[in-house]
């Protein structure tokens, strides 16, 4: 069973995060799990979940199955290989998106495409894999 529609981007806010709810029930999940990295198996069965269908050929499209509460500001974070980030949290929840290389966070290694979900006030730490990263993360403010 897929849930969305093409046209997610216009949609409300609220609906967006009424879908999220919805994908988290069916799959038996509590909402708001803690930090997820979409190497998760609770992540991809969300994914699936939140496919968008109706599609151009050529084109997959879905829903993160994570929303911060409050406003969200992007940032872009380009690092080196090897460099660390020491345990931290933040006041908001963020999102951190992998644009290219890889960090290991939890033993998993998180490469281009994969992204993490850190709820507010969780401490995480994370290394940056052996050909750097580009990264782009959202801080709720």
């Amino acid at each position: 069973m897929a849930a969305g529609r093409a046209n997610t981007e216009r949609e409300p806010f609220g609906a967006c995060i009424s879908r999220i709810e919805r994908a988290f029930e069916s799959a038996g999940v509590k909402a708001r799990p803690g930090i997820v990295t979409s190497r998760d198996e609770t992540a991809a069965r969300l994914t699936r979940l939140l496919t968008v269908k109706d599609m151009p050929v050529g084109f997959r499209k879905w829903q993160l199955p994570v929303y911060h509460k409050g406003p969200t500001h992007l940032f872009v974070t380009v690092a080196e290989a090897g460099a660390k980030v020491a345990p931290h949290n933040h006041e908001g929840d963020s999102t951190r998106f992998v644009v290219s290389g890889s960090i290991i966070v939890a033993g998993k290694e998180l490469t281009a495409g994969d992204w993490m979900f850190i709820p507010a006030r969780t401490n995480y730490s994370f290394e940056v894999g052996g050909l750097g990263a580009v990264m782009a993360a959202g801080y709720e403010c």
